[in-house]
């Protein structure tokens, strides 16, 4: 089956196009036919196509909205000289698409009917930002390539629906909950189940003993409590805001500050929040970038004192972090490192273990060092009590495993 996976955003669009079917899942065959993105939906569009075993094509072109965008994707995917080997729309055979925030509606993907387009936009308070773009990539499907094409919603909260009222809850006045549905319901979902299914793969262990730390470490960060395959525990929150240190938010603070610092700087809430959210975290700490790999660069080149504080602080928060999820597991297994950050940047990996040698937590260092670039492994010693691995995430792949599942009428679960 050819699977369209879409991720949509405000003013862009990610694309993948991936084959694969209950044959080639289980075999691990799933084959990459084609990835793109569209940034500046609006105007001036700029796109980069990629096809593997050939060069990345660049360009701009006149977009609109997204439908005009999609359209124009798969005039490309099916024109002679992509490279793709589809030669017309009708050889797409559906389409999965992430979605942000499922609320307490989903707790799997699901196949999108009306009904569950209503219960999206019934979660659009709880996801201004990320629900109302992701319609738009839903309408843009249904709009380019007809009503009949089966389209499924994978969600990034879906996995988190496992967490115990213990960790969900915030100790605030239960009718909050109630009335509103506040509550903690994490992010990264899709990237945590394929790390946690992939860490049984490399290490041929069940479901039912994956008991495991992950950090999907990017420029927005989070990490998860994994027990028995399922998630107990999560640092994202009501929003992506709490948690971690992450690029440009702010993660964990007194929530006193936000009155603090309008009162102190004339701001409204809504200033104070878009200030923790895009003006915050590395790039605020360090008065230079939101970009690991520059401030890497900083601190090592230029022994710049913001920069290297920026990563101290990261890298700190990250630690603590597993600290407390070794205590909620009673111990765990493994350690995963995910995301750009944690795939790509063996120094940062090395200062979050740094500090846990009084649990057995030993990286070996040749391995961290090589363990780079897409690679995936274990980096830890030889006889560290608790094993480091490496595995890059496949959040497109594991949409589009979740929508061949779901058109099938097969649960979609790792």
């Amino acid at each position: 089956m050819n699977v369209l996976v879409l991720n949509s955003g405000s003013s862009t669009l990610k694309f993948e196009l991936v084959r694969t079917d209950a044959d080639r899942m289980r075999d691990n065959r799933d084959e990459k036919v084609a990835r793109g993105t569209v940034e500046r939906i609006g105007g001036e569009a700029v796109y980069a196509f990629t096809v593997p075993g050939r060069p990345t094509v660049r360009g701009a072109v006149a977009a609109r909205d997204h439908r005009a965008v999609l359209d124009f994707i798969i005039n490309w995917m099916t024109g002679p000289e992509s490279g793709v080997d589809i030669d017309a729309v009708g050889a797409i055979e559906a389409v999965g698409h992430r979605v942000a925030h499922g609320g307490e509606h989903f707790r799997t993907s699901v196949r999108i009917d009306d009904a569950v387009l209503r219960a999206i936009e019934d979660t659009i308070d709880l996801a201004p930002l990320h629900n109302p773009a992701n319609l738009k990539g839903i309408a843009a499907a249904r709009a380019v390539l007809g009503a009949g094409i089966p389209q499924v919603a994978v969600f990034d909260t879906s996995y988190h629906l496992t967490l115990p009222e213990r960790a969900h809850l915030y100790a605030i006045p239960y009718q909050l909950y109630r009335r509103y549905r506040i509550r903690r319901y994490g992010f990264h979902g899709t990237s945590y189940r394929y790390v946690a299914w992939r860490y049984r793969q490399l290490t041929d262990r069940t479901r039912e003993q994956t008991k495991i730390i992950a950090l999907h470490l990017g420029n927005g960060c989070s990490i998860c409590a994994v027990d028995a395959g399922n998630s107990i525990d999560t640092s994202m929150g009501f929003t992506p805001l709490e948690g971690l240190v992450m690029g440009t938010r702010s993660g964990d603070l007194d929530p006193a500050i936000l009155d603090h610092v309008a009162a102190k700087e004339g701001l409204t809430l809504g200033e104070v929040e878009n200030l923790l959210n895009k003006q915050s975290g590395l790039l605020g700490v360090s008065g230079l970038t939101n970009d690991m790999r520059d401030l890497l660069a900083e601190a090592t080149e230029h022994d710049d004192r913001r920069a290297k504080l920026a990563i101290d602080l990261f890298c700190y928060r990250a630690r603590k972090y597993i600290g407390s999820y070794l205590a909620a597991l009673n111990g765990a297994d493994a350690i995963v490192f995910a995301g750009g950050i944690g795939e790509n940047a063996a120094p940062v990996r090395a200062r979050i273990c740094a500090d846990l040698d009084w649990l057995g937590v030993t990286l070996d260092p040749a391995r961290n060092a090589a363990t780079v670039d897409g690679a995936e492994g274990r980096i830890s010693a030889d006889g560290s009590s608790v094993e480091v691995w490496v595995i890059p995430t496949d959040e497109e792949l594991l949409i589009a495993r979740d929508t061949v599942r779901v058109v099938a009428g097969l649960e979609a679960r790792y």
